[in-house]
């Protein structure tokens, strides 16, 4: 197959609104189950998860935790302005930025930009401890298709304080909704640790600490990795093929003993959300990658869009189990206790899964690139499992149901 030729079109589905859930469940495991087990579909609860998943199953998790990452900020003449923190700048690394103190600087969306070209905005920000701090925001320009923007703050707070206590919790656009309180504690992960993304990954919210003691009474292990969700996983694919079509950049980070634990697996695990599998499917890519040149430095650690299909690396012959025990050489020989790197991976039909067995997501939307990786998965299945959901009553998207697939 030739996947930059893939037609979004043939991705497409009608989702009446009504089917996307707003609000998640009152209890986050009474979400619906689907089950896609070697092409049979059926359907339960998904607290019953524990009992699909064969034990001595690798899962693996992604922690990030959603950040506050909407500033509201008004001029003097009254007109609103919106910083959207994107990604961080100066300092670039996530856990030297929240705990920042003073300054910092990230590269951001602007709403209203036209009201503000130039010049300093302020904003009193109540803190905790029942002081109030002064965030002042300067725009330094655009940088490609975000801007860089300045920060200054007051009173020897840590951006992280600074953020919790100004910001917004951002949900995604398509719930037509403003943020609710109940939001800062729904659209977490009951497991969330690190901060630094713009969106939750959403196929962990159902997990409860109920289902997880269940899980690890089976003999399930458990590994987590961080990436952090950027604004660019709602990014509409408009080109008409995919081709043309340019995927967002996301920084994750993996510890030196989950690629261990992932070798003690024969390089096999079930993902729990998307962003999981892109972050286990580019560890292949950088196994390849640091096996072809060893010299690679540490800040070259970046799968590009297309590594998967073209070039040198597309038509390496390691398997999982060689490419990962090159990347853990890798980190030996530079003393890496934690793997920091980039990916822009597309998976898409006609590539081909290394590391990923099974996979817990949610319903995507219609001509997203989430829908293509999972059709990958399911080796073009996807319609027969969409056409199932929406027949029985499956809440799609970010805060809706939930499905367990097994190819």
């Amino acid at each position: 197959m030739d996947t930059k030729h893939i037609r979004i079109s043939d991705y497409d589905y009608n989702l009446p609104d009504h089917r996307i859930a707003k609000f998640p469940k009152e209890h986050r495991d009474e979400s619906k189950l689907l089950i896609y087990n070697h092409s049979d579909i059926s359907e339960g609860i998904f607290r019953t998860l524990p009992s699909y998943v064969p034990q001595g199953t690798l899962m693996v998790f992604n922690n990030t935790r959603v950040i506050h990452a909407r500033l509201h900020f008004r001029k003097d003449t009254g007109a609103q302005i919106e910083v959207f923190l994107l990604e961080p700048s100066l300092p670039s690394d996530y856990e030297e930025m929240f705990q920042s103190v003073g300054s910092c600087s990230w590269m951001c969306l602007i709403g209203n930009l036209k009201k503000w070209k130039t010049g300093e905005l302020s904003l009193s920000v109540p803190m905790a401890d029942g002081r109030t701090a002064t965030l002042r925001a300067t725009n330094l320009g655009q940088r490609g298709t975000s801007f860089l923007v300045s920060l200054v703050w007051d009173g020897g707070y840590s951006f992280s304080e600074i953020i919790d206590a100004a910001g917004e919790l951002p949900i995604p656009p398509y719930l037509n909704r403003a943020t609710q309180e109940s939001d800062t504690r729904t659209y977490q992960t009951v497991y969330s640790k690190i901060k630094g993304s713009v969106a939750a990954p959403t196929a962990g919210l159902h997990f409860t600490s109920e289902v997880l003691s269940a899980l690890d009474g089976r003999g399930v292990e458990r590994e987590e990795v961080t990436l952090h969700v950027g604004a660019g996983t709602f990014k509409p694919v408009k080109s008409e093929e995919i081709e043309g079509h340019d995927m967002h950049t996301e920084f994750f980070s993996v510890a030196r003993t989950t690629i261990a634990r992932l070798l003690a697996h024969n390089c096999e695990a079930l993902a729990v959300g998307t962003t999981s599998v892109r972050t286990l499917e580019s560890l292949y890519y950088l196994g390849l990658m640091v096996s072809e040149n060893p010299a690679t430095e540490p800040e070259q650690l970046h799968v590009t869009q297309w590594m998967p299909y073209e070039g040198d690396l597309a038509d390496a012959h390691l398997d999982a189990v060689a490419s990962l025990q090159a990347l853990l050489n890798y980190m030996d020989a530079h003393h890496l206790p934690v793997l920091h790197a980039s990916t822009q991976i597309i998976i898409a039909p006609g590539y081909k899964y290394r590391i990923v067995r099974m996979l817990i997501t949610n319903f995507h939307q219609p001509k997203s690139t989430l829908l293509l990786l999972v059709s990958a998965f399911v080796q073009g299945d996807w319609r027969r499992i969409y056409d199932y959901a929406l027949q029985h009553d499956f809440r799609f998207l970010s805060y809706g149901d939930s499905s367990l697939i097994i190819p």
